[in-house]
Parts: structure tokens; C-alpha cells; sequence
């Protein structure tokens, strides 16, 4: 057993001085008691949970930023994304993953979970393994040591006509059974830092009769993921074919609840809002990406008024960072509403301890890990902040989180924790170099004529 302390402990309930926490066997919080005072410098916050990635995209971050067409928008955008997926093999997007979970840790999270679709060869046909390339990124993970959420993505339909898959489609695709033997093997491999869960592509891509069975046939507690309402041309679709509204129906035909996240939930209507928040699903907000997009902007102030459960995600990795998540998910809505400090509340005055609590207390529905808060008996990811670096100078626990989150682009932090073992010191990954390396040579495989 050892014991993580800090000169100050930071959980949702506020700031704890001289606090700290014993680990067990298994780098799980076994008591969170007052330390004694052991002259630690040390100012920790729990790790982030970074409820969506694609990981692939990472190497293809600003490669998409020429104008192809007057009117570009997210569905000129996938093209450039379905060109360079083509060119993926197992043992490159292991090297792209493990470099982007480095990426990761040594921003402040501690939790990825992975909407996975690239499943099969660029011709569509499986691997000998067909689990290779979901492999690839467990062993990604491992190399790294970031916690895994492998959300395998069942991708049936190019469109809520029920269209046949296009030909750069064709290796995300499953057939109901197919994709449940994938869930099945890969729970097998399920362990303390991996948790496996189902990823619904989007409405428009699972047909209805397969969404049931589907649901039907998981485990009642394993999370599910879904993009939902991303783009008006979804939500337009959507009214025309279904006669209702992407998160309308999935409430009216689905049992939505607090296992389900809803990625981006962009576009939605008053009642929607109300809806998602009532039944307790978390929505996966995607700032960087949904602004680098144009996908448009969440309606925050509203849900948060609702009592809706949120995290972060950084999607297609143009960022990788929390804290320009959750900066720029406030920014967001101070441009539209032309006011300042919109995620506030009578109880919680200060926008970055907003942001964080509601961050950390929703990891844990949409990850399946016992993470987020430093409870007794969750796992002690953390994160110490670096109190040396110029930014942090004078800081107080009134200003601490605030301060971390919008005082630049600097990273603050130091060290970082999974499980109570140290993957990050003084800023950097303990296998960087090396990790590094074969993440360049990815690259020139990759961008090889």
C-alpha cells in the first residue's frame, strides 16, 4: 500500500489542505482521510476523463484546414477523413494511438474513451484476427498507460434511407452478429484498465431493427455511445425520413438512460434539453472539434439549468487538451450570449470549478471505470499541477482551477497518476522518446505517395 498526499487535495466538494489518500494493491483509493502534514508541495485534481476519440484522426490534425469547396462543412471535411483512413494497418494506427495517449497524459487526462469504427482492410474484408485493429489500440493503450474505454463502433448504413455502405465505408461495417462476436471477444481482454462498451455510429447509420437487437443483447450496465445531432443536415434528414428529430426519436425508442452518452447533441430544441437531462445520459461536448467543424455551439446555460450530466471529448484531436475543452466550451457561449461567466451557479461561483466538477462526476457513467472524484474505492488517477511554473505563481484555492483552465497555453501540468503509479513526471512521459519515434516513422508510411 502507498499513500498520495498533497499540500492540497482538490475533489468536487472544494479544496482539502494537507489531504490525501492511501492506495491499495489494485490502485484503488482505500481511504480518503486528512494526511499528516508532510511539507508536499503538491496541489492535485482528479484526471480527466476524455469521453471521445477517434484516434487515427490525430495524424491527420490540420491536413484538412484548404478550402475544397465554397461551402465546406463537415461532409466536405469527411472526405479528407476517408482518405487517409484508407491507409491504416493495425501496427500504424497502434503507433499514431499510443503517440496520441501520450498526448494525452501529459495534458491531464487519465481516461480515453475510444469510438472505434476502423474496423476491417480498406476493401472491407476482416483481418485473420477481425479484432485486429480494436487490438492495436489496447495495446496503445497499455504502451502508454492511459485507462481505455473501447467503444467498437457498429456502422451499417450510409444514411437513414438505409443506402448501402459507400466504398470508403466499407471497412467500418458489421453485420448485427459479426458485431456482437466483436464485443464478445473483446471482453474477454477486459481488465482494470480496460472496459469495453457499444458505440451506435449515429441514427442514420443503424438501422432501427438493429439499434434493438443490439441493445437488446448487451449486458444491462455496459455503456453506450452514440453520435447524435451533430449537423443541421442530420437533424433535417431526419425529420424527413423519421418525422422527428434525432435526439426526439432516440428518447421516444430507446431506453435512454444513465449508461448512454449522446456525442455532441449540438442541435437540439427546449424539450430535447429537457429530455436528455431527465434521463440522466451524459452528452460527450466536443468544443475544438465541433468549432473546427463548424458544427455549431451547445446549448449550455439551458442544460445546466435542467440538471444535465456532461464531459468532454477532444473527437478528431486538432486539441489535445482538457483545459482548452472546457476553456473554450465557456467561450463558446460567452460569444453567443455576449456576456461573461456563463457556467456558474448561486453554489459554485468560480467557471473552472464548475466545469471541473461536473466533468469529474460524469466520468464515471460514461467511461465504466471507477474514476473521476477520489471516492473511497474508485481508482487514484490524479493530477498534480505545476505550482513552479510562472502562470500558477500565488495561487490560492479561491483561484487555483480557474487559473489552470485561463491563464494559456503553457501546460500546467507536472506529474500524472493511473492507478497510483506515475506515467508523467515533470511534465513529460516516462517512454516519450521512444514513443515518439515510432510515431515518426507512422507518419512517413502514412503521407507516402
Amino acid at each position: 500500500m502507498k499513500t498520495l498526499d498533497a499540500a492540497m487535495l482538490w475533489t468536487p466538494d472544494g479544496w482539502r489542505s494537507d489531504a490525501g489518500f492511501d492506495i491499495d494493491d489494485h490502485g484503488r483509493v482505500r481511504a480518503r482521510v486528512a494526511a499528516e502534514p508532510t511539507g508536499s508541495s503538491s496541489w492535485i485534481v482528479p484526471g480527466v476523463a476524455n469521453l471521445h476519440s477517434h484516434a487515427f484522426q490525430r495524424a491527420m490534425a490540420g491536413m484538412a484546414e484548404r478550402q475544397t469547396n465554397a461551402s465546406d462543412s463537415f461532409w466536405t471535411w469527411r472526405e479528407t477523413m476517408y482518405r487517409f483512413a484508407a491507409r491504416f494497418t493495425p501496427q500504424l494506427l497502434q503507433a499514431v494511438a499510443t503517440q496520441l495517449y501520450v498526448e494525452m497524459l501529459e495534458a491531464g487526462y487519465t481516461t480515453v474513451c475510444e469510438f472505434h469504427y476502423l474496423h476491417h482492410a480498406p476493401d472491407g474484408r476482416p483481418y485473420a484476427d477481425p479484432a485486429a485493429m480494436s487490438r492495436a489500440l489496447i495495446a496503445a493503450a497499455r504502451d502508454a498507460g492511459i485507462r481505455l474505454t473501447l467503444l467498437p463502433v457498429l456502422y451499417m448504413t450510409g444514411g437513414f434511407d438505409g443506402r448501402a455502405l459507400g466504398e470508403r465505408q466499407r471497412r467500418f461495417g458489421h453485420d448485427v452478429d459479426a458485431y456482437l462476436r466483436l464485443i464478445d471477444t473483446l471482453c474477454e481482454d477486459a481488465d482494470a484498465s480496460l472496459h469495453v462498451g457499444c458505440a451506435l455510429h449515429s441514427l442514420r447509420a443503424v438501422p432501427p431493427d438493429a439499434m434493438r437487437a443490439v441493445l437488446d443483447a448487451l449486458p444491462p450496465s455496459m455503456p453506450v455511445h452514440i453520435h447524435i445531432a451533430e449537423q443541421i443536415g442530420e437533424v433535417q434528414d431526419s425529420l424527413a425520413l423519421r418525422n422527428a428529430r434525432p435526439v426526439e426519436w432516440l428518447l421516444a425508442n430507446a431506453n435512454v438512460d444513465a449508461r448512454w452518452t449522446l456525442v455532441h447533441a449540438t442541435h437540439l430544441t427546449p424539450d430535447e434539453t429537457q429530455g436528455i437531462a431527465r434521463s440522466g445520459a451524459t452528452v460527450a461536448i466536443c468544443p475544438t472539434t465541433e468549432a473546427n467543424l463548424g458544427d455549431g455551439l451547445f446549448p449550455l446555460r439551458e442544460y445546466l439549468d435542467a440538471g444535465g450530466r456532461w464531459g468532454i471529448g477532444s473527437d478528431s484531436h486538432i486539441s489535445v487538451s482538457p483545459v482548452e475543452e472546457l476553456r473554450w466550451l465557456e467561450y463558446g457561449q460567452r460569444l453567443f450570449t455576449r456576456h461573461r461567466n456563463i457556467a456558474v451557479s448561486v453554489q459554485s461561483p468560480s467557471v473552472g470549478e464548475t466545469l471541473l466538477r461536473d466533468v469529474a462526476r460524469s466520468a464515471r457513467h460514461s467511461s465504466g471505470h471507477a474514476i473521476g472524484t477520489f471516492a473511497t474505492g474508485e481508482y487514484a488517477d490524479a493530477v498534480v499541477l505545476d505550482i513552479d511554473a510562472p502562470a500558477l505563481f500565488g495561487l490560492t484555492p479561491e483561484d487555483a482551477i480557474d487559473r489552470w483552465i485561463f491563464s494559456g497555453n503553457r501546460p500546467l501540468v507536472r506529474d500524472v497518476y493511473v492507478g497510483g503509479r506515475r506515467v508523467v513526471e515533470n511534465g513529460q512521459h516516462r517512454h516519450r522518446t521512444e514513443i515518439a519515434q515510432r510515431y515518426r516513422e507512422a507518419m512517413a508510411e502514412l503521407m507516402r505517395d
